[in-house]
């Protein structure tokens, strides 16, 4: 009980401290940091050592770190993959709105694909990244933003004014999803006001990327705090568990390189040089092939040798729409880790990847459950399947059971995220 506290208590300052993707990714770093992993870049000559510590970012938003084996170069590779980036809401170029009493509306546009209704009426805030001019026009100086404190909200309509409201909402993401920032006298004012919270100077900004984000911080709920609540658990849980992991076995030396691989923009698609669609993890593993003395035999030879786990979350167990679920494969929060199995191929897993995966359960006192999607409901896809068109290697799609996904706060299992911890830290200790 006392690992499992442990465990969600950092679970919870890392999702406080990671309100967008950009975040996340430097908090990670952070942490490597500490534990002594070096930072490479991609435009740099790269001198691997056996058993070193290192890490790439791609794009502030994505971060693969791995901890290179001292076996052959032809060993392969152990992989947790996750991803950085959840639904919401992006700020548009020239975003201030001014409107009737000075109200200064913000024009937004959605990011993936949130709940929309769940973001009304709640304490929200900006971050991101703002670009400035630097000595390189080809390379601007980047700087994280974060506003920290209660800004905006995007505010419903009263009861009185759409008495239908509770018998069905259609919402515009145009018109019914603009927050409100402030009041000011003139549209000078307007312009500057983002800025001017997020304490940038707006002459020197040249371009950004900002998304907003509910400032109520990540907690416990439950009568025994049984359950998590926080916004972006899909699919930072997964971050957290797989970093958390790969680092309680650092000391240990394997054959095979641990590797952690971060990506962005899972939410749309995965079609971006940060995203699991693109080339950048089989650049990584092929430099680290070569730094171990192999050429591309032993590169195909290590994918042979190679299995992934694609960690994303999974649909658990309505309590009030169990009609939803298939009836025999249903996971529930707390039942441990789960599964993810589609016979059109969404997802990565096959019968031989589940039998690993579930072997690596079992080997650890893990519980684990299966989700598969009832036969009249459409699932969505993730990661494995994605990355599967990039990189030859098996694997299995995987996540804690939760409920709400893709809502503002989403919620989820306290034990699972333990039980998942050790799972993962079972695998790279193979």
């Amino acid at each position: 009980m006392e690992t499992t506290i442990k465990n969600i208590e950092s679970l919870q300052r890392f999702l406080d401290r990671s309100p967008v993707s950009f975040y996340a990714v430097a908090t990670v770093a952070r942490t490597l940091d500490e534990a002594g992993f070096t930072r490479l870049y991609e435009s740099d000559g790269w001198d691997l050592k056996p058993s070193g510590r290192y890490y790439v970012i791609k794009n502030d938003s994505a971060i693969f770190a791995f901890i290179v084996g001292n076996g052959n170069p032809y060993d392969g590779f152990k992989i947790i993959s996750a991803h950085s980036d959840s639904p919401g809401f992006r700020i548009k170029p020239h975003a201030s709105m001014l409107g009737e009493g000075g109200v200064v509306k913000l024009n937004t546009e959605v990011y993936g694909g949130p709940i929309l209704y769940t973001w009304f009426d709640r304490p929200l805030s900006i971050a991101g990244r703002v670009m400035l001019r630097g000595t390189d026009p080809l390379h601007p100086v980047t700087r994280l933003v974060n506003a920290d404190r209660p800004l905006l909200t995007i505010p419903h309509l009263a009861i009185h004014y759409n008495r239908s409201v509770n018998d069905g909402n259609p919402l515009s993401r145009q018109k019914d999803m603009l927050p409100v920032l402030g009041v000011v006298n003139n549209q000078l004012e307007a312009d500057n006001l983002v800025f001017k919270a997020l304490d940038v100077d707006p002459a020197e900004v040249i371009g950004f990327e900002l998304g907003l984000y509910d400032t109520t911080p990540a907690c416990r709920v439950g009568v025994d705090g049984e359950f998590i609540t926080s916004g972006r658990l899909d699919d930072l849980s997964m971050v957290h568990a797989s970093l958390t992991a790969l680092l309680a076995g650092v000391d240990n030396d394997r054959a095979q390189t641990r590797v952690m691989a971060i990506f962005d923009n899972e939410e749309t698609g995965s079609g971006t040089k940060q995203g699991a669609a693109s080339p950048v993890l089989a650049h990584i593993m092929r430099r680290v092939t070569d730094a171990l003395g192999g050429g591309e035999e032993d590169y195909l030879r290590a994918l042979a040798s190679t299995f992934m786990i694609s960690a994303d979350n999974a649909h658990g167990l309505h309590p009030n729409y169990v009609e939803k679920q298939d009836p025999t494969n249903h996971p529930v929060l707390g039942g441990g880790p789960v599964i993810k199995m589609n016979a059109n191929c969404k997802y990565m897993t096959d019968g031989d990847s589940a039998t690993v995966f579930a072997t690596v359960c079992k080997d650890a006192g893990v519980p684990y459950q299966y989700f598969v999607n009832h036969s009249d409901v459409a699932g969505g896809s993730t990661l494995g399947n994605i990355l599967t068109s990039q990189i030859d290697i098996r694997g299995v799609d995987m996540g804690a059971a939760m409920w709400a996904m893709h809502s503002v706060r989403e919620t989820a299992s306290v034990a699972d995220h333990t039980y998942i911890i050790d799972a993962f830290n079972a695998f790279y200790n193979l």
